[in-house]
């Protein structure tokens, strides 16, 4: 209760003080399903990536960011508190108030006038497919670092992050980004590495390849080449703690979004592998996962849109049967304009779902659709960032 009155009254505060800005995010709405007694259900299989989220999202999420920018003796200062709410159900839910976000940053300082150095809790620069709200790159946590370091043809930026949880899941990360390097017209290339290390001694690293295009379609498309081994998450993030040498995966990732007119969307296609030893025999097994997606967005109007979502995701666990999914939604939806990413979005929604391979578990919220492959949901919800 202490944090979320502090919170409180730095929001309240805020517009009080000119030199501060203001940003948030937030999605919240009403769902249903049409099985009796049971209010809302959701369908993802296991697996970053495997869920899109139109119409399929269950819980209510938001988070708002205070940023203070200042000149102090010719030094560019800025420090940034993002707070951030988490219900997983509605009203009922379990709530949590977080600090997402917080950290100093300075720019300007004679030994290097260009680079800004930072140190606190941030979460750096990320790389998202919106329709499936995943991060696939995301170098957060608690650290310090320094980035947009000139490096040649793009820029560079390096960090450290501690985590210190338990005696067993404690350890250091080292990321170095490469980024901004355009290698052709219109297209940039970033790379990420990752060293971490657990305080038990296991040890690990991961590489990432991101090629962004922009001008297509009027949109961009993204192209990712990940690698991670060991400790290491192919997010450029901590992976599990425990792992060994022996635990490995790859990912591939292509996403493409778009306006056309009155028509927007965008889509993605997903293939990863993932190798690690089975915890009883030793032996190591592969899961393969695969994806393949998107969301159209049609203006009627210039505030009244018909948004469409298709899902089809799939997951082969080595040895057992596949996982598959397929999920489609329909959202007649009022906005501020006519494009995919104008926002707020009031969307009334239907959802339906097909799976085979899982007993119930492609469903989260309650156990809606125990002992059925298939399941309807429907409501209301908005989404917003400003």
């Amino acid at each position: 209760m202490t944090r979320l009155m502090t919170c409180a009254a730095a929001l309240l505060l805020a517009p009080a003080a000119h030199a501060f800005d203001y940003s948030g995010y937030f999605r919240a709405g009403p769902g249903a399903t049409t099985e009796k007694n049971v209010s809302r259900a959701c369908y993802g299989l296991s697996g970053p990536g495997l869920k899109y989220r139109l119409g399929n999202e269950c819980d209510i999420y938001g988070e708002f960011t205070l940023g203070h920018d200042a000149k102090v003796e010719g030094i560019d200062v800025r420090g940034v508190l993002m707070t951030n709410f988490y219900n997983n159900a509605t009203d009922s839910g379990d709530e949590d108030l977080g600090i997402e976000q917080m950290y100093a940053e300075i720019k300007g300082v004679d030994i290097s006038p260009t680079t800004v150095f930072w140190i606190g809790k941030e979460r750096g620069r990320r790389g998202d497919v919106h329709i499936v709200d995943t991060f696939f790159t995301e170098m957060k946590g608690v650290g310090a670092g320094a980035k947009e370091i000139g490096a040649g043809p793009g820029k560079l930026g390096v960090a450290y992050y501690k985590t210190d949880g338990d005696e067993v899941n404690a350890g250091h990360r080292l990321n170095a980004e490469f980024y901004d390097w355009g290698v052709n017209p219109g297209g940039k290339l970033s790379l990420v590495g990752t060293l971490t290390k657990a305080t038990e001694g296991a040890k690990g690293g991961a590489l990432s390849v991101r090629h962004v295009q922009d001008g297509v379609l009027g949109g961009a498309n993204s192209l990712w080449l990940q690698y991670a081994q060991g400790t290491a998450a192919l997010n450029s993030n901590f992976g599990d703690l425990l792992a060994d040498r022996r635990t490995k995966a790859w990912r591939v990732v292509e996403s493409i979004h778009w306006q056309q007119g009155n028509f927007g969307g965008q889509a993605i296609a997903l293939w990863s592998q993932q190798q690690a030893p089975d915890a009883v025999t030793g032996d190591s097994l592969k899961t393969t996962s695969m994806s393949l997606g998107g969301r159209v967005s049609y203006a009627v109007t210039k505030n009244f849109k018909l948004l469409g979502e298709l899902g089809l995701s799939q997951v082969k666990p080595e040895g057992q049967d596949t996982q598959r999914l397929t999920k489609f939604t329909f959202a007649p939806t009022l906005a501020t304009g006519p494009g995919f990413w104008n926002r707020p979005e009031l969307r009334l929604y239907v959802t339906h779902a097909k799976w085979s391979g899982v007993n119930g578990a492609v469903v989260t919220g309650e156990s809606a659709f125990d002992g059925k492959e298939s399941g309807t949901s429907y409501g209301a919800q908005v989404e917003i960032w400003f």
